[in-house]
């Protein structure tokens, strides 16, 4: 069901008066009344007719089938009960799929079954049973799954369809996901038969997931209808997502007929006030798709003799993808397309023969900041880099650039400078042909390029959601990756120093490679996203890969980000960008070994945080309550005696749904994500980098109160935590058995985004959350006069619960009425 569109709370208010909030109830499904006998024969009736109409569909096809689909339907305006509705034990009544459709102004439920012709009786018993036997309690036997169906029919091409029904391919062939109800090797080579049998076409690449294997088919509406009525192994289907092949095999002049509609639907909204300055090869502005946000007095080059011209075409390839983020599914969908951001382009890399010296990359890039900063400081500014270095030898360790991009990103606010989103690539991997043969290990000894380690800025690796290849010339070539998990091409930090932080920090979309059986591996449109070329009048479209392309698309949605929340922090859009992601199953899959914090801290170093989401990063839901503070704290404090201290901790008591976590079942699993994002200084000298905790100013924790403490319990345990970890013991474990990751794990770097997982009862008793600092430079260098700076962040906390129908949003609306207290501790 679609996720509500509710906004984020910034938690500037709270209560002094509550208004009283009725107690939620268990969550009980909404079942429609029935007469059990009434019902009964009308259910069995339609099972029976469904029946036999299939039967007698297979008798005009020839087809030998061991039994048939049939579709459930729901009541509209009531849930249907769908636990019921299969056979776990016997395999032979399997529930192939779910969908949500509109009637009138309430949505009806329909669940598409398949039922083995030795199973006939199996709904046909519960029908029966539900008008002639009752429980213990005296309901009808079956009550709620019998009483939930409003109907049942024989399945039809649109019970399996879960895409739009205006995408049907109707006469015209289009490749089609069909999703095979099994993951046997007989399931899959009884519909590679059938496939031959109707002389379609299929692509030799398939995913394979628990219980489900996923296929390509070239087939029509009326192939897909052949498919149904032949086969018992088909669970869903859905149109397949087009790659940049189609638009790259155009015509340039077929081209421009894509571009010009998409124009015709681009609506520019407030986009002068927001931007990402992309720092590249230079960006060709008179891209017709560039222009509607692209103006040349915003286009400019560290070195005036260079001009802002692109002349390699790596610049205009980010502008493409951070101008639109998915641009293939921008001219697929023909709806509007709102841009409300601009582009800002500095050129950094000289054309042919210049160069910049590996020493002044980070002075070139402050320059070219700067230079963008001159010409529009009202702006809300991403700074987009995809430029890094060719060696990793630094492995975490700071050097100069990186350094220089943590100093860029802090700013410093008691000089009037703000503080800067800055999206860097991780760096790809540097052998391809190595990494296609080894993948993935190759990608997990080829390290984050430089300057990828900084600290406050977000590092962005590759995964891919591409593997199906569909060119003629590259027939028996497979994707080296399947779908969701890491790309190729990606880079990780998994053989650096515990101390460093966790890199990359999230993954974006960085396409994939193709390998035949000789090992031979090469990139190619299929497998690679659709971006601007620098030269349109040869071609208006390109083919992207690598992390450059999912740094580009990272900038495209803190830009979203910020757009919709114009008052939030550089440290809050990237706070926002960690806490929205979430790891694929193929990730997890492929990289974790298990549920040890230590497997989630490996997993960390490879894909990061995972993929952010722009609707979670944006929207609340009525089940799924985000909320925003934005602070300052004062980490360290002169001594009445002589020396230097920790100063203070904030402890916030947010407003909570307390009395509807309360009353929910205790069965329930809720959960809470908390993230912490700051910006530290770094230290200003060589000497200082070599340390993790010389290299910050100071850092910051966050914990939570146990169900079990007071909060003076609280407080004495933070100290505690808090003197530990500056005496440079590993960090103190929370006394929160819940977290997925652990503070030993998530306590690296400037960021820390955790998951706690719970009962409603144990949550309700933990809103209790605290912000205390840990030793630093500032501090341990007090000469240097900075022991007294105050230091921001941004907390982001999610609180969800699995139940749709449970409103935990507007009780915490109803209670921010005032400012939200802090405490602060000595």
């Amino acid at each position: 069901m679609a996720r509500d569109a509710l906004p984020h709370l910034f938690i500037t208010t709270a209560p002094t008066v509550t208004e009283f909030a009725a107690p939620a109830r268990p969550v009980k499904p909404r079942i429609p009344n029935r007469n059990p006998q009434d019902h009964s024969a009308y259910l069995a009736r339609r099972f029976e007719e469904a029946w036999a109409a299939a039967e007698r569909e297979h008798a005009v096809a020839q087809a030998s089938r061991s039994g048939l689909y049939i579709e459930v339907k729901g009541e509209p305006g009531y849930d249907l009960i769908t636990k019921g509705l299969e056979d776990m034990r016997s395999k032979k009544v399997r529930l192939l799929n779910i969908r949500v459709a509109r009637e009138g102004n309430d949505t009806v439920t329909y669940a598409t079954v398949y039922v083995d012709n030795e199973k006939r009786r199996f709904f046909l018993n519960k029908i029966e049973a539900f008008a002639s036997e009752v429980t213990r309690s005296g309901r009808p036997k079956y009550a709620d799954l019998i009483s939930s169906i409003s109907d049942i029919r024989k399945a039809v091409l649109i019970s399996f369809w879960q895409d739009d029904p205006s995408l049907l391919p109707e006469e015209e062939k289009k490749w089609c996901e069909v999703w095979l109800s099994s993951d046997t090797a007989e399931a899959v080579n009884r519909f590679t038969g059938l496939l031959r049998t109707l002389q379609l076409d299929s692509a030799d690449r398939r995913l394979v997931f628990p219980e489900r294997t996923v296929t390509l088919v070239h087939a029509n509406k009326y192939d897909l209808e052949n498919i149904i009525r032949l086969s018992d192994d088909v669970a869903e289907l859905r149109l397949a997502k087009e790659t940049a092949a189609f638009w790259l095999e155009l015509e340039n002049k077929d081209q421009a007929d894509w571009v010009k509609d998409l124009q015709s639907r681009i609506e520019v909204r407030d986009a002068d006030s927001t931007s990402v300055c992309i720092l590249d090869t230079g960006v060709n502005s008179g891209h017709p798709l560039l222009q509607p946000i692209m103006q040349d007095a915003d286009c400019m080059s560290v070195d005036p003799s260079w001009g802002a011209y692109d002349h390699h075409g790596h610049g205009t390839l980010m502008a493409g993808i951070a101008a639109y983020g998915n641009l293939r599914q921008k001219l697929e969908d023909r709806s509007p397309v709102v841009l409300s951001h601009c582009l800002e382009s500095v050129k950094i890399l000289p054309p042919p023969p210049g160069v910049n010296k590996p020493s002044l990359w980070g002075h070139v890039t402050s320059q070219a900041i700067s230079r963008v900063e001159i010409q529009a400081p009202y702006r809300n500014r991403v700074v987009c880099m995809a430029v890094s270095a060719d060696d990793t030898r630094d492995r975490g360790r700071p050097s100069s650039w990186s350094g220089a991009l943590d100093q860029l990103a802090v700013g410093d606010h008691e000089e009037g400078i703000r503080s800067r989103l800055i999206i860097v690539a991780a760096g790809n991997a540097r052998d391809e042909q190595l990494v296609a043969n080894t993948y993935p290990d190759a990608n997990l000894t080829d390290s984050i390029h430089d300057p990828g380690q900084a600290w406050n800025v977000v590092t962005v690796g590759a995964y891919t959601q591409l593997d199906a290849i569909r060119s003629p010339a590259l027939r028996g070539f497979t994707a080296v990756a399947r779908r969701g998990q890491v790309s190729p091409f990606t880079t990780t930090s998994i053989d650096w120093d515990y101390r460093w932080p966790v890199k990359p920090d999230i993954v974006m979309e960085g396409g994939n490679l193709a390998i035949d059986s000789s090992g031979f591996a090469t990139r190619c449109d299929d497998l690679s996203l659709l971006s601007t070329n620098y030269r349109p009048d040869v071609a208006l479209f390109w083919d992207f890969q690598m992390t450059s392309a999912a740094t580009a698309e990272a900038s495209w949605l803190a830009a979203q980000i910020q757009s919709r929340y114009p008052q939030a922090w550089p440290e809050t859009v990237r706070a926002l960008m960690i806490h929205s992601a979430e790891w694929t199953d193929a990730m997890r899959e492929q990289f974790l070994r298990d549920q040890r914090k230590s497997s989630y801290g490996r997993l960390l170093r490879i894909c990061g945080y995972g993929v952010p989401s722009l609707e979670r990063a944006v929207q609340s839901a009525t089940n799924s309550l985000t909320m925003i503070v934005q602070n300052q704290i004062q980490p360290f404090d002169r001594r009445p005696g002589g020396g230097y201290r920790t100063k203070e901790m904030h402890i916030y008591e947010l407003p909570w749904p307390k009395e509807v976590l309360q009353a929910l079942p205790s069965e329930i699993e809720v959960r809470m994500r908390i993230t912490l994002s700051y910006f530290i200084e770094p230290s200003p000298g060589q000497v200082g980098w070599k340390d993790r905790y010389r290299y910050a100013s100071h850092g910051l924790r966050f914990d939570i109160k146990a169900p079990t403490e007071n909060l003076l319990q609280f407080q004495r345990r933070i100290n505690r935590a808090a003197r530990e970890e500056d005496d440079g013991l590993p960090p103190s474990r929370s006394a929160s058995r819940h977290w997925v990751i652990g503070p030993e794990q998530r306590n690296r770097g400037s960021i820390h985004s955790d998951i706690w997982i719970g009962t409603p009862q144990e949550l309700a008793s933990s809103n209790a959350i605290a912000i205390y600092p840990i030793v630093g430079w500032w501090r341990e260098r007090a000469y240097l006069g900075k022991w007294n700076r105050l230091a921001r962040y941004s907390l982001i906390v999610t609180i969800s619960t699995p139940e749709q129908s449970v409103d935990i949003y507007t009780p915490v609306v109803n209670k921010i009425q005032v400012p939200v207290q802090v405490a602060t501790q000595g």
